[in-house]
């Protein structure tokens, strides 16, 4: 049974999604506030946590989410959230999250979201250890190397590289790493993987000989460590 983190304090919200979720078969805990919330997600390991952006106190869901990161704790999280703007949205899933759903909410949306996402860290322990030529990464260290140094990455970084890595050789289009790292359902008209792609290569390619990841103009990109053949528009 899969176990899901409730960090909600509205009553009302909390009832509905608690019992929404315990009829899809989630093992479901709450938390009533971010301090509270704080203390539940480092008692115990979680598959996914539904978390409220706006707390009552001085921890609210933002408080929370870089916390966790901070950590290195990669747990998927769904914010849920009043504040609806795509500025809003974009300020929550850059803090962190993996997915991002307006109150008010159908549950069968939530459902469809919160199983993406409880399905993608199931996915993410079914291998412990990724590599690609002399690039390894350790899923549950969360360990990057390379030639043997460690390469540090912020989480949406190890995200985006483990995604890359178990797509090896395959081009992964703009599309796929929105919905699938990013949890966007919508383009959001922004440079955020040009950015993370850049930054990521700096880190991953730039002090090594081979370059492993590698833009197909006009398609998206692909991590491997022989030339992209077949590609003309290849580049680094």
């Amino acid at each position: 049974m899969p176990t899901c983190l409730v960090i909600e304090d509205d009553t009302e919200t909390r009832d509905y999604l608690c019992t929404g979720l315990a009829a899809a078969g989630y093992a479901v805990t709450v938390a009533l506030d971010g301090i509270e919330g704080n203390r539940r997600i480092q008692e115990a390991p979680w598959d996914v946590i539904v978390l409220d952006r706006m707390l009552p106190g001085q921890v609210d869901g933002v408080d929370i989410l870089e916390q966790m990161r901070a950590r290195g704790d990669t747990t998927p999280v769904l914010i849920l959230s009043a504040l609806n703007s795509v500025d809003e949205r974009v300020h929550g899933l850059r803090a962190g999250s993996d997915d991002y759903l307006s109150k008010p909410f159908v549950m069968s949306e939530l459902l469809a979201r919160v199983e993406n996402l409880a399905r993608r860290s199931a996915w993410s322990r079914d291998v412990s250890q990724l590599q690609v030529a002399d690039l390894q990464l350790d899923l549950r260290t969360q360990r990057v190397s390379r030639q043997g140094t460690v390469i540090n990455l912020q989480p949406r970084e190890f995200r985006l590289l483990e995604y890359l890595m178990r797509h090896e050789g395959q081009i992964v289009t703009r599309a796929m790493l929105l919905e699938s790292v990013w949890e966007y359902h919508f383009d959001p008209q922004t440079n955020v993987i040009d950015v993370q792609i850049s930054r990521l290569r700096g880190k991953v390619d730039k002090d090594f000989g081979t370059p492993l990841i590698h833009t197909v103009r006009g398609a998206g990109y692909v991590l491997s460590s022989t030339p992209v053949l077949g590609h003309a528009n290849a580049e680094r």
